[in-house]
C-alpha cells in the first residue's frame, strides 16, 4: 500500500509542478493583456471595458488556480468563461478590426492603435492556448487527488478493519480464558467437596 500510494504520488508531483508553471505564465499573460486595452484609452469604452473583464477573468481563473484541489469547480468554470472571453475577443480583434477600433475610440494615431490592437489579439491567442492546456492538466491533476484520497480512505477503512479484528480476537482470547478459568474453578471445587463429603462418609461406615 505504501509504495503504490508512493508512486501516485511521484506520478502526481511533475503535473502538479507544470501547471503551476504554466499558472505563473498565464498570470503574466494575464496582467500584459491589460496594458494595450488602457495604452488604447482611458478611461476605457464599453469595449474596451469588455476586453479588460477577458484579461480579468484569466488573471482570476490564474490565482484561483494555486488552490484548484480546494475548489476544483469554481476554478473550471473561471477557466471556460475565460475561454469563452478570449475566443469571442480574437473574433472581434481579428475578423473585425476597423470595427473594433471605431468602437474603442482610441485617441492615438492610427497605427499606434492598430500595432495595439494587433498585440493584444496576440496575447489573447497566447492565453487562450495556455488556458487549454492549464485545463487539461487541472483536469489530470484532480483525478490524481480524487486517486490519492480514494487510495487513504481505503487504507484507512484496511487499518480500521484491522483494528476490529484484533480487538475481536483479543476479546474472544479474554472470553475463553474466562471460561478456562470458571472450568478449573469449578473443577477444584467439585474436588474439595468430594474430598470433604468423601472423608465424612468414611467414618460412618467404618463404625
Amino acid at each position: 500500500m505504501s509504495s503504490s500510494k508512493s508512486n501516485l504520488r511521484s506520478s502526481c508531483s511533475f503535473p502538479n509542478l507544470l501547471l503551476a508553471c504554466l499558472n505563473f505564465i498565464l498570470f503574466i499573460l494575464s496582467v500584459a493583456s491589460l496594458v494595450p486595452t488602457i495604452l488604447l484609452r482611458m478611461p476605457p469604452t464599453s469595449m474596451g471595458m469588455a476586453f479588460l473583464m477577458i484579461s480579468g477573468i484569466s488573471l482570476l481563473s490564474s490565482f484561483v488556480s494555486f488552490y484548484s484541489h480546494l475548489c476544483f469547480i469554481t476554478h473550471v468554470s473561471l477557466l471556460l468563461a475565460s475561454l469563452i472571453g478570449q475566443i469571442l475577443g480574437i473574433l472581434a480583434l481579428f475578423t473585425k478590426e476597423r470595427a473594433t477600433l471605431s468602437m474603442l475610440k482610441s485617441p492615438r494615431d492610427l497605427k499606434e492603435a492598430k500595432l495595439l490592437v494587433r498585440l493584444e489579439c496576440g496575447v489573447l491567442m497566447a492565453m487562450l492556448m495556455m488556458q487549454m492546456v492549464v485545463l487539461m492538466l487541472s483536469c489530470v491533476v484532480q483525478s490524481c487527488w480524487v486517486r490519492e484520497y480514494e487510495g487513504l480512505e481505503a487504507e484507512r477503512e484496511a487499518m480500521t478493519k484491522k483494528r476490529s479484528q484484533r480487538i475481536a480476537k483479543v476479546q474472544e482470547e479474554s472470553m475463553a480464558n474466562a471460561e478456562k478459568i470458571a472450568e478449573i474453578k469449578a473443577k477444584e471445587f467439585d474436588e474439595k467437596m468430594k474430598n470433604k463429603y468423601g472423608q465424612r462418609v468414611k467414618p460412618e461406615f467404618e463404625a
